[in-house]
């Protein structure tokens, strides 16, 4: 078995005394293992670094093996990542968030998102809300999108204010004004192509998108919210 792909790596682990295993998210093949000989070599250490963008060549005798990557440099920011708390403790939290998805299952579009915010995550202007619509997909990878299109309650599609955590439908200033104390804030952010936001908008995106993460996809696994989200959160209010 042998496939050549692209992917930006998530994580990596020792394996014996001179190999590493590297988990990294492919364009074409989902997240996915591999090992990487000789990878705890000087020559690797500036490539074997999450955040870093690498062209992946896997070979296995038979699909279901770990199988073992040769890998070459795509694009390495990780050196630049490393100088801001922001992004570091973002790179921790977007490899638990896709630590939810099965291995081995694509996903082309997270990962372009992805590598989309490897760019842009030391960058405290706009990469909170990128991260926040990145929840936003993961969400819907899973199976639990929140429906922003229109009104659960009336239809309408203007002045869409409100989430419905019953429902995870938008809901409009007009049709949710009697229950506004029981609806989730929607920041106007969420539903265009702008990614600049005010405090208080990132504040009620991630009150927003945290409920649902939790309800949805990390509470039934019996697993807590990741710790790194409380830090990147953090981190970005301090910027």
């Amino acid at each position: 078995m042998e496939w050549r792909d692209e992917g930006v790596v998530l994580g990596v682990k020792r394996h014996g005394e001179t190999s590493a295993i590297v988990e990294a998210l492919t364009k074409a093949h989902g997240r996915h293992l591999g090992l990487v000989r000789g990878g705890r070599a000087l020559r690797f250490q500036s490539l074997l670094q999450p955040g870093n963008s690498l062209d992946l060549t896997w070979r296995a005798r038979l699909d279901e093996h770990l199988g073992a990557y040769s890998i070459e440099p795509l694009a390495l920011r990780a050196g630049r990542l490393m100088k801001s708390a922001l992004a570091l403790s973002g790179l921790a939290y977007l490899g638990a968030l896709l630590r939810l998805l099965p291995e081995r299952d694509p996903h082309e579009g997270l990962y372009a998102a992805l590598a989309l915010i490897a760019d842009h995550l030391d960058e405290a202007e706009i990469a909170p809300a990128l991260v926040a619509r990145f929840e936003t997909r993961i969400l819907s990878e899973c199976g639990f999108g929140l429906d922003l299109e229109s009104c659960a309650a009336s239809g309408a599609r203007e002045d869409l204010i409100y989430v419905s955590p019953k429902s995870g439908r938008a809901v409009s200033k007009a049709a949710g004004a009697p229950w506004r104390d029981k609806l989730l804030p929607l920041p106007g952010f969420l539903l265009g192509q702008e990614v600049g936001a005010s405090a208080k908008d990132l504040a009620d995106a991630f009150r927003l998108t945290g409920f649902f993460l939790e309800r949805d996809l990390f509470g039934p696994r019996g697993l807590p919210m990741p710790e790194a989200r409380r830090v990147f959160l953090a981190a970005a209010r301090a910027n």
